[in-house]
């Protein structure tokens, strides 16, 4: 079974996240409230051209997002992956939807979290279960 270890880094921007520890101990909470267990995991903060350039070559997408996942759990239960983020759309996303950019860098992060426990988005109805879970977390930071 992996260590847990849940780090941060940055690709090809200079970023900070504000309160890691604390994001780290919300997110083991999270994962643990979904009855799995928190293995590895990587948060990788980085401009919109290197995800748009990750989105081509590994997606196939030729669109702008704000988060690609990458599931590299070995063992069922156990979450570990590679979360690859846009601060550039974070941003973006944040002023449009007029959140804070805090706030909605963690909706972000715990979407990828969301995606690695075995939540969807591809419908309608699967969108709104993961919206509420994301609501329900982010109410516990």
């Amino acid at each position: 079974m992996p260590k847990p270890s849940i780090q941060f880094f940055c690709e090809d921007i200079d970023f900070k996240l504000k309160s890691s520890r604390k994001t780290i101990s919300w997110i083991k909470a999270a994962i643990k409230a979904e009855d799995k267990t928190p293995g590895e995991l990587n948060f990788i903060f980085c401009s919109d051209n290197h995800l748009l350039q990750m989105n081509i070559d590994y997606l196939q997408h030729n669109t702008l997002t704000d988060i690609i996942t990458f599931d590299t759990s070995e063992e069922e239960g156990i979450i570990c992956g590679d979360i690859f983020i846009s601060i550039d759309r974070v941003r973006d996303n944040a002023h449009k939807f007029k959140k804070e950019l805090d706030n909605e860098l963690h909706r972000v992060i715990i979407h990828g979290v969301l995606h690695l426990i075995g939540f969807s988005d591809k419908t309608a109805n699967k969108k709104n279960i993961m919206r509420g879970k994301e609501d329900a977390y982010l109410s516990l930071r």
